[in-house]
Parts: structure tokens; sequence; C-alpha cells
């Protein structure tokens, strides 16, 4: 990447060596990356953060990285926004975080780190107006709580509610629970601790967000009036596997008569993805980050996840951190995601400006079988006289590897996104699945369908 001229990221993936590299979701053609950060839309463009080391494909000295793009679909990469200062509060590393505007100027708010193994505090960082350079003056917001219950914090995330301007950090307890802490801020450079304000003590979030840390909260209302809230489940050794993955309480959000403090009351939840490769999720709500009228008045909510490399999972190759060293990358973001609650639960789809990168007709209507490129999107519609599985199939013969399998009813529709390396499946009306898969040269894809299920299939191509 350069320091001076921007990169278009996916015209620059086109022709990347590694055709394991995915070509339509952007990211730098080197180094490590992991959780989205600061996603926001400001100024007419929506800008994808992310932690980034540029030096090697391991999870090291994390800065900030930045894409950009007007309709998320044309992705320009820019220079490194954060970086951890020498003596600072985040010199072992600028870590999860979110950018919003205060009084119009692009602030970000993230976990610093003073020394590797220390307890992370909140750091502010000023933007221009383009969101391109930043200010670093080491401005710490909110240092660890003065509780001696609360063991781990992390990850800050504002969010607005009744006219007030609120954030939550996650965090672990002594006793073992997941929590939350709440904040007030009406001054972005001074938070307000107000306590722990929701643990897994609470018996729906037992249920459905199981975990030791409540790693990178977010809380947003979707169209329907819900509000979702939404955590990665981080369990002792966790160590960039997150087998407990992601999960979400959906509930409601309301004053409390004494205090005016935010309560929240979860009624249900559930899992947030259904694949092993997928963590640290991000959502932007809108309109509430940027104040464009063209954004509509209906509060929306995107999604950015992170899927990561490594080992196989249920019977899918791999690769092994050599292997990641060699190709001198790692890590993957996914589509933009809309979520919605329907009838009670949450419906995760792409977003549909997505579908600016289908491009030629592979197959139309078919049955059976078929073989699918390695950049394709595929559209799966079920039938009443539906039976029996969706197979996506990774090579042939005994090296065959099946990478997603799932059932599709009569009404319902699987789309599913193949990106060299990452596969998206999106099941209507319910969360997707994200997968991680590596073919060997010369291996093909083959979609094989139940009776009665048929598929249309396109190649992915970069619009004109």
């Amino acid at each position: 990447m350069t320091d001076l001229a921007l990169v278009d990221s996916l015209a620059m993936a086109a022709t990347h060596p590694d055709p394991a590299f995915p070509r339509f979701h952007p990211r730098p053609a080197q180094g490590w990356i992991n959780d989205p950060n600061g996603v926001s839309y400001i100024n007419g463009s929506y800008h994808v953060f992310f932690q980034y080391n540029p030096l090697s494909a391991r999870h090291s000295q994390i800065q900030w990285g930045h894409v950009s793009s007007p309709d998320l679909v044309g992705w320009e990469e820019h220079p490194v926004a954060l970086s951890p200062q020498h003596g600072g509060p985040d010199s072992a590393g600028c870590w999860t975080g979110v950018v919003t505007t205060d009084d119009g100027v692009p602030t970000a708010a993230y976990s610093g780190v003073k020394d590797h193994g220390g307890h992370s505090q909140v750091v502010i960082a000023r933007g221009s107006s383009d969101l391109v350079t930043w200010e670093q003056d080491g401005h710490v917001a909110a240092s660890m709580p003065n509780d001696p219950l609360v063991t781990a914090v992390r990850d800050p995330f504002i969010f607005r509610f009744n006219g007030g301007r609120y954030a939550m950090q996650g965090a672990g307890l002594a006793d073992g629970r997941a929590a939350l802490l709440l904040y007030t801020v009406e001054d972005m450079n001074d938070w307000k601790y107000e306590g722990i304000w929701l643990t897994t003590a609470n018996p729906v979030a037992a249920s459905h967000t199981p975990a030791e840390i409540w790693e990178c909260p977010q809380l947003v209302q979707v169209p329907s009036g819900e509000w979702v809230m939404m955590f990665s489940l981080w369990l002792s050794g966790d160590d960039h596997e997150h087998a407990n993955g992601v999960g979400h309480l959906i509930g409601s959000l309301t004053g409390d008569p004494v205090s005016g403090l935010p309560v929240f009351v979860p009624s249900s939840g559930g899992k947030s993805d259904l694949g092993r490769d997928f963590y640290a999720p991000q959502i932007v709500q809108l309109p509430a980050l940027g104040s464009d009228s063209e954004m509509g008045s209906e509060p929306a909510a995107l999604l950015w996840g992170w899927a990561n490399e490594g080992p196989g999972r249920d019977g899918r190759r791999g690769r092994t951190q050599e292997e990641i060293d060699q190709a001198g990358w790692a890590g993957v973001l996914t589509h933009p995601r809309v979520l919605t609650v329907v009838e009670g639960a949450l419906a995760v789809s792409p977003a549909p400006e997505i579908d600016a990168y289908r491009g030629a007709a592979v197959a139309s209507g078919v049955a059976g079988s078929v073989v699918v490129p390695g950049f394709a999107e595929v559209l799966v519609r079920g039938s009443a006289a539906t039976s029996g599985l969706v197979e996506l199939v990774l090579g042939s013969g005994a090296d065959a590897q099946v990478v997603y399998s799932g059932s599709v009813a009569a009404g319902e529709e699987l789309r599913i996104f193949l990106d060299a390396s990452l596969v998206e499946v999106y099941r209507s009306g319910s969360v997707a699945t994200t997968l991680r898969a590596y073919p060997a040269p010369g291996e093909e894809w083959e979609l094989t369908l139940p009776t009665g299920a048929t598929a249309d299939v396109w190649e992915l191509t970069l619009p004109a």
C-alpha cells in the first residue's frame, strides 16, 4: 500500500498472485487483518476501518487500516489511519473501536493498551473531513473502572437514545460472568462510568450469549423498532479460533424512570452466524452516524464481520501458519449485511448493492448438479417437492470436501457467494453462514441439489 496515492482495492485483488485471495471483498494486498472497526457513513461515503498489521500475516502491533466507498461497490484503500504511539496509551496496539462525529468532527474512540497484557483504555483521535488523516494526541476518555469486580474491559461502542449519547464496553467479571459496562458521553473527551449494565446472569443472555467476556458489543435499532445487541463470545484459551462464535439478543430499550439512563431488556436471541469462521462483527446504524437526508428516515443497520484463516474445520482443509506466512496475508471482511428482525428472529441479507457484482449467467433453473466458478453467486430455490440437502463440494473423489451442507424448504432461497477462499451463504429470513475453504490447483466447486430444488449461477465481475 502506498502512503500518498489511493489504491483501487478490488482492481488490485483481481491481479493478486495468490488464487485464494478474495477479489470482491476489499482488503490490502498483504498483511494481517481482523476486526472491522469504525464502520461509518460520513459526508457521503462509507468508511470501514479494520485491525491491521501491514508487516506480516500475524496478529501483532495492531494498527487501523482503512477503505472507503461511495456506494458499497467500488472501494479505495487509504493510508494507515491509527498507529501505536511510542510511550502512549496505545503503545501495544490500537484495538477495536468506533468512529462517530463530534460537533461535525470525525472522531475515533478505540481500545488502547499501553503494554502487552495490560488493561485497555478508551483513547480518542480526531480525523479530517474525509477521514484519511488523523491526529493522535494520546487522550484517554475512560480508564479501567475502579471496580474490583471488573477484571477485563475492551471494545467501546457508541449509541444514541432519547436524544442522549451513550457508550458501552464489553467486560469480564471476577466471578466468571461476561458483562456490559455503560457510560454517558456528554463530552467525548470525558466519559462518565455508570456501572455494570447487563451480565450473563440474565437468563435470556445466559441462554443465547454465553461467554467469559463479551467482546465487540454492538447495539442498534432495526426498522421494525426492536433493538439488537450483538456480542463476540470470548472464552479462555481462544487464539483466533473463537469456537463460541457470535451471538445476539433482541429486546427493547427504554429509559429508567428515575435516572433516565437506558435500560435494555432482552426477550430472545440466538447465533448471529452459523459458520465457525465468523467473529468480531461491527454494525453501523444508519442514518444515526450521518445526517444525510438521502439515507431515509427509518433506522437501518449494516454489518461487516471478520473471517479468519487457519486450520480447516468440519472436514475442510485449512492453511497452516507456515502457508499463511508464505502467502503474506491473513483475514478478510464479509460483504456488508442488512439486519432486520422477522417474527422475533434476526434475519441477515447481503446489502442490495452487492448485486452489482453479478456478471454473466453460467446456469439458469438447473437441477441435479452444476460446476460453479471460483468467483460466483448462486441462487437456490426450494419447492414443495424438495427433499434432501444442498451441498457445496470442493474437489472430487477421495479428496472431495463438503464445504457447506443445508436444507432448503418450499418458498425458501439460499444465496451463496464464492470469492476464492471465502464462502458466504444467506438463507432467506435467517442468519448467514460464513466459511473458509482453499481450492487446490485444478480443483473445481460443484453444487449438488436435492430433488425439487433449482439453481441459477452467475460469475462475479467488477462493474465497468
